[in-house]
Parts: structure tokens; C-alpha cells; sequence
């Protein structure tokens, strides 16, 4: 419990001293290097602070290198975009603003729940859960990291991406993460028993939660409904494709002139 109360502590001061350069810079660029550091500094702190096994040593390698990626990712993407359009209301606001930081930081806690139960046991735990969340991790890690690369790369910047895993997919990238940390948790389970196992579930359940009814899914769906309102192409991709688990693309009836359409969207 004590390592509980101390990882939520770090994520919350660790949010607060970002904010400060944050808020008087009115700026967007630390937000999410914050959100993929807090992961690192938690896992990190909890694995020096404990005995350290081979099992300790992979989890914190999983979580070191899905957090990096996400920072490598998204700090690029911000010095492109110079700003991120969630804060447009808020940003100017300082209580609204360090709202929005405290709660990232609870997020980061609440998902690092099991890791923080795994990192901080002194049981040696390897077995068939081990292995099976380690390939769902890294399954999805894959899959995230080729769903941004495949939407990072179109060319056709006021449109959507209809090719690659997106084309399974209305949010491949989405379901990458979900994974990530689904496996995450099933790996922990090798160590994990009793009330730790039941109370560690809330992780996936809450990335689940949050990128399908709350902060992820939703807020892009209504953005792109908005923005290609007038669109047959798109109302029918949306029609053929999977919001979030990767599936075979529904038959739809489409005109020629779509059918053209679409293959050279594919093309370009």
C-alpha cells in the first residue's frame, strides 16, 4: 500500500512541476512528454526501491519503451501542430489548466496499478501469463506504433485515412494502446493473487473506459463527422469499417465513381 500512496504522490508533484513552466509559457509542448515520463519515473523509483528480478527487469522494459515511443511520437507531432486544439478552452485558464494536469496524473497512477503491485512484490513469478501478456504487449505496441506511422505519413492532410490498419479500423491505434496495457496486466498476473489481482483489473478496464467513451474515440468521431459532414466517401467507410477492433471491411454498395475514388485514394 505504502508504494501505492508514493507512485500516486510522484504523479501528481511531477504534473505540478510542469505545469508552472506550462501555464506561464501557456503552452501545450509538456503536456505529453509529462504524461509518457510519469510512466518511466514511477516504474523506475519502484524497481530501484525493491528487490529486482528478471521478470521486474522486462516489465519495466515494456513500459520504458511503450512510454518513449509515445513521447518520441507526440512531442514531434506538437512542434508540428505548435498546439494541441484539447487545450484551446482551457489554456488560458489556470485552474481549469492544472484541472487537466491532476487528473492526467491520477490517470497515470490508476493505469500503472498493476505494474506498481508487480514491481514492489517479492514474488518471482514466470508462468503461461508471463509469456501471453508479453506477446498481447507487444502485439499491440505494434500495432500502435504502425497506426500513427500509417497516419503521420498521409499525404492528404484534410482527410482521413482509409489504408492499412486503418482500413480495418477506424481507430487501429486506439486499440494498439488497449492492448499494451491489456497485456500489461496479464503479465502481472504471474505474481499477482487475491485482492492485488481483482483491484489491478481496474487498468485495462480504465483505458477501455477513457479512449472509447470518454477522451479518445468519441471526441475524434465527433471531429471528423463535423469536419466531413458533406462526404459519401467518408459515411461509407465509416459504414464499412470497424470502429475499434480490426475486422474485415463490410460489403457496401458503392457507386463506380467511388469505387475510382477510393482506389486512388488507396494509391496516393
Amino acid at each position: 500500500m505504502q508504494q501505492i500512496i508514493i507512485s500516486l504522490i510522484i504523479a501528481i508533484v511531477l504534473q505540478i512541476i510542469f505545469f508552472i513552466p506550462a501555464n506561464k509559457q501557456k503552452t501545450d509542448k509538456f503536456t505529453d512528454l509529462t504524461y509518457g515520463l510519469s510512466f518511466i519515473l514511477i516504474a523506475l523509483f519502484i524497481i530501484i526501491f525493491n528487490r529486482i528480478t528478471y521478470g521486474k527487469i522486462l516489465l519495466f522494459a515494456m513500459i520504458f519503451t511503450w512510454a518513449l515511443r509515445l513521447i518520441l511520437f507526440l512531442t514531434h507531432r506538437i512542434k508540428k501542430t505548435g498546439k494541441d486544439p484539447r487545450f484551446d478552452k482551457i489554456r488560458n485558464n489556470p485552474i481549469k489548466f492544472l484541472s487537466f494536469w491532476l487528473m492526467q496524473g491520477i490517470a497515470v497512477w490508476i493505469i500503472m496499478i498493476p505494474a506498481i503491485f508487480y514491481l514492489s512484490s517479492d514474488r518471482l513469478g514466470f508462468n503461461i501469463f508471463t509469456i501471453l501478456g508479453f506477446l498481447i504487449w507487444i502485439a499491440g505496441l505494434i500495432i500502435e506504433e504502425k497506426a500513427d506511422q500509417q497516419k503521420s505519413s498521409n499525404k492528404k492532410k484534410d482527410s482521413w485515412v482509409s489504408t492499412g490498419l486503418w482500413k480495418y479500423s477506424r481507430h487501429p491505434n486506439y486499440f494498439g494502446e488497449i492492448m499494451c496495457w491489456l497485456g500489461i496486466y496479464i503479465f502481472t498476473l504471474s505474481t499477482l493473487t487475491g485482492l492485488n489481482a481483482i483491484v489491478s483489473i481496474i487498468s485495462p478496464l480504465f483505458i477501455i473506459i477513457l479512449l472509447v467513451f470518454v477522451t479518445g474515440i468519441p471526441k475524434l468521431e465527433l471531429y471528423y463527422n463535423r469536419k466531413f459532414s458533406a462526404s459519401k466517401e467518408y459515411k461509407e467507410y465509416k459504414k464499412r469499417t470497424s470502429i475499434l477492433i480490426p475486422w474485415c471491411p463490410k460489403k457496401s454498395r458503392i457507386s463506380k465513381k467511388q469505387k475510382i475514388f477510393l482506389k486512388n485514394k488507396e494509391k496516393n
